[in-house]
């Protein structure tokens, strides 16, 4: 069975899809989502093969959300605009559908989907991360990544720091790291370059990075020489 996730803001483009994927045996429809966020919390915890996924979206667009994913499902872009049809291309999308989706059209991406359910590269398909979805309470915030000083894993999953707020996002260290200006200066740990106001030097060749609003991020002998040559500081 190849597991399926359909994503459109337009109700009726979602059931007209999903009654057309319900025709064939070897397609499993896991669920559907009205836009970006939904489906980041269902991707994350359904793990499809293939999403069918619209590109203009409020708020977040397809393509924005293909940035946040790790690791990548096969990702078919459906959409109404034709325009969008060489940067689908160019960012190597398994397969893009024009609205209204014909029969014919979609039977021949699903026969390319049963002979070719590799893993796909996240590398190949994502643009740069440009908004972190972050969690407070019963709030989630895109948060633009220049805003963000720096984000960490603990227990507790991964979490943002933004304007003197911790929240916790969905997306990985490693995502963020691959995706985004963030760079790595901890196992744990990863700093935006705008965040580094100094970096204090302590025993043992560690150190600390410490932020704009005085945040302490520590920094691993591994990655102190990184930072410092980076920056010119040796």
């Amino acid at each position: 069975m190849i597991r399926t996730l359909i994503v459109d803001d337009e109700p009726y483009a979602r059931d007209e899809l999903a009654l057309l994927l319900g025709q064939d045996p070897a397609i499993e429809i896991l669920g559907q989502a009205a836009n970006a966020l939904e489906a980041l919390t269902l991707i994350n915890a359904l793990k499809p093969d293939v999403v069918f996924l619209d590109i203009q979206m409020p708020k977040l667009s397809g393509m924005e959300l293909v940035a946040m994913l790790d690791p990548l499902p096969r990702i078919v872009f459906v959409t109404a605009f034709d325009d969008y049809a060489v940067q689908a291309f160019e960012e190597n999308a398994f397969d893009y559908l024009l609205k209204p989706v014909e029969p014919a059209r979609l039977a021949k991406t699903l026969a390319r989907l049963k002979q070719d359910m590799r893993p796909q590269p996240v590398a190949t398909l994502a643009p740069p991360i440009r908004h972190i979805p972050g969690y407070l309470h019963n709030r989630v915030r895109l948060l633009p990544i220049d805003q963000v000083e720096y984000a960490f894993s603990d227990l507790g999953g991964v979490h943002v720091a933004c304007q003197g707020e911790l929240l916790h996002t969905q997306l990985t260290l490693k995502a963020l790291e691959e995706k985004s200006p963030l760079l790595r200066c901890h196992r744990q740990y990863l700093i935006h370059p705008a965040a580094i106001f100094e970096i204090a030097l302590l025993d043992n060749q560690l150190a600390e990075i410490v932020t704009p609003s005085g945040a302490r991020v520590p920094v691993s002998r591994r990655y102190l020489k990184e930072l410092k040559d980076k920056f010119g500081l040796n």
